[in-house]
Parts: structure tokens; sequence; C-alpha cells
């Protein structure tokens, strides 16, 4: 089983519990951990902005990815929201294994 990490941003901590909330639900994520404010600054729309912004990573199978992916664009707020996914290499078998067994549930869009 091939694991990875999906970095999200989200508007605030309202916005990212409730997407955490779905995705674990749905059994597309095996965990969330949701950090506190900080602030984003990004080109948009021809100029700089920043805006105070709440982190989210998420843990789950590869396979699963795109099925988070196309989740997350249908109930998030922006209009591009970052979601980026990164691999795991490595880690405690044990932990790696309870992903597996969480995300295997995994209801389809």
């Amino acid at each position: 089983m091939s694991a990875a990490f999906i970095y999200v941003t989200a508007s605030d901590q309202e916005e990212a519990f409730h997407i955490g909330q779905v995705l674990v639900e749905e059994r597309l994520v095996a965990c969330v951990n949701i950090f506190g404010a900080t602030t984003a600054m990004y080109w948009w729309e021809g100029k700089v902005e920043t805006s105070p912004e709440v982190a989210l990573v998420l843990k789950t199978r590869a396979e699963l990815v795109d099925a988070v992916t196309e989740k997350i664009n249908i109930i998030h707020s922006y209009d591009c929201p970052c979601i980026v996914a990164l691999p795991i290499t490595g880690g405690d078998v044990k932990f790696l294994n309870w992903l597996k067994t969480e995300t295997g549930y995994a209801k389809r869009i």
C-alpha cells in the first residue's frame, strides 16, 4: 500500500473542521490534523494578497488522493483551493496499517 499526506488550506477553523469531518466520516482519509491560524501571502488576479488561513494535513492511501481532491473541490469555499499530495515513503508499520484499515471502507463520490 502506498500512502500520502495531503496539505490543504481553508479560510478558517470552521471550514477546516467541516472539510476534515466530511473526509473522515466518508473514510477518504484516516486522520486530519488542523493547525491554528496562519497568514497566507499569494498572487491572485494580478496582485499580491494576504489573508488568514488554517492548514490541514490529511493522511490517506495514495489511491484515494484523486477522490479526496474531488470531494474537497466540491465542499471548499475557494475557487482554487490549495490541495497538494506528498508521498509517504516510510514510517511506523502499525500506523500505516491503521491508515490502510480506516480508509479501506471509503465511500465513493
